[in-house]
């Protein structure tokens, strides 16, 4: 806990400055968390992890602006303990209590390889993929190297997909070698085993072969999408995409990677769908085709959220609540962090899918929209006596997870401010 002074200005609204954001911590080095708050003083801040109290002391400490300092972030190797976590702090004075959005903490790492780059012998002229994979936190950079050096890509025929995929067209004599991956984050350094290309000389007539297709794929509006087709066969394939549902795939963002890749920039709803990647014969009717799913999901927000209401001891209200999202989000309400639901109690009712809750009182409610993993949530306070109440929105990105703070003031008492 940490007394904190009255800020310049003589703000008299308990109100966060600055609040935690989402990290990677980086083992035995410092970490530092922001929680700033104004208002009228004294005012303590205190942490938790988990829904823990933070303990104060040699290895934590919270510094006089309610910023938390963990002298040297830790997990050790001969337990699950770690200092990562949700993260969350709580700044209250005479006037009430307001809690931060939670803000997730995570240990950098970089293990060992899942899959390696192996070895393959390729016609001359045709085409091959290596690729390796490694999961890391935060996603690593991957660079590949022939025989131990840096391999350059300048060479149009060498591209580069993410996630350790490399495609080599038009192979020449020369393209052999050993290659393997070089994965990177700030956690540390990792080699693959290596793999030795061989390139052959034989120019024999083949079929033509979809070596990867693309794989089914979810991303986000506005996010780029790449969509994965490498074909081989002699002589060379033509590979062309489409739509299995017959529309147009477009040309605005539409970008061909390599030999036959298809890149979608700033990915909207109307890009959902199936592609189909087709490896043709040239001059014949020969083709092989593949398929992948891709879907646009759109976050959810808030059309509509409850608007604060005033009203006499036994009186009804109705609060409504709506959101739109793709996949459609659902909407649930909160009475002092508990669920309601139709059976909560005679003076409360839910209709028209859970966006309208009609209540005889008037006691403190929290409508939430779940979507997945991501959250909305906006907060009204009142009480069983006409109140003013104040209402200040503040949208919050964290990973996939968008808050909806409203501040709430009674007037019939003293302010009391609550966050979700």
């Amino acid at each position: 806990q940490c007394p904190l002074h009255q800020l310049a200005g003589g703000a008299s609204e308990l109100a966060f400055l600055k609040e935690p954001s989402d990290v990677i911590a980086v083992r035995d080095r410092p970490l530092m968390l922001d929680c700033q708050v104004e208002g009228e003083g004294p005012i303590s801040v205190t942490w938790r992890r988990n829904g823990v109290a933070v303990p104060v002391g040699a290895r934590a400490s919270v510094l006089a602006n309610g910023t938390l300092l963990i002298e040297k972030f830790s997990k050790r190797r001969e337990s699950d303990e770690s200092d990562a976590g949700v993260y969350d702090c709580s700044a209250e004075n005479r006037d009430g209590r307001i809690v931060s959005r939670k803000a997730r903490v995570q240990l950098a790492s970089l293990p060992k390889f899942l899959t390696h780059p192996e070895s393959v012998a390729v016609d001359e002229g045709g085409v091959t993929r290596l690729t390796c994979q490694v999961n890391g936190i935060p996603e690593a950079s991957i660079t590949w190297e022939k025989n131990l050096s840096p391999l350059s890509t300048e060479d149009t025929r060498y591209t580069l997909l993410p996630h350790g995929v490399l495609q080599i067209s038009g192979l020449r004599r020369g393209d052999g070698g050993s290659f393997r991956c070089v994965a990177t984050n700030i956690a540390n350094i990792r080699y693959s085993r290596e793999a030795l290309l061989t390139v052959t000389g034989s120019r024999t007539y083949k079929e033509p072969v979809i070596l990867s297709g693309p794989r089914n794929l979810t991303i986000t509006v506005h996010e780029t999408a790449i969509l994965e087709c490498i074909a081989t066969g002699n002589p060379r394939p033509i590979v062309s995409w489409s739509r299995l549902d017959g529309r147009s795939i477009g040309v605005e963002g539409i970008q061909v990677l390599g030999t036959g890749n298809l890149m979608i920039s700033d990915a909207s709803l109307q890009h959902s769908g199936v592609y189909v990647c087709s490896a043709n014969r040239p001059g014949t009717r020969i083709r092989r085709t593949a398929l992948g799913r891709l879907v646009v999901q759109a976050p959810p927000e808030f059309l509509q959220w409850p608007q604060s209401v005033s009203r006499p001891p036994g009186g009804s209200a109705v609060l409504t609540c709506s959101a739109q999202g793709v996949p459609e989000p659902h909407i649930i309400w909160l009475k002092n962090g508990k669920i309601l639901s139709p059976g909560s109690g005679n003076n409360v009712k839910l209709t028209n899918n859970n966006t309208c809750v009609t209540l005889i009182s008037t006691p403190t409610l929290l409508c939430v929209t779940f979507y997945k993993s991501t959250l909305y949530i906006s907060q009204h306070k009142a009480n069983n006596r006409y109140c003013f109440i104040l209402l200040l929105i503040y949208i919050i990105y964290m990973f996939d997870i968008i808050i909806l703070h409203i501040v709430l003031q009674d007037s019939s008492h003293n302010p009391y401010h609550s966050r979700g």
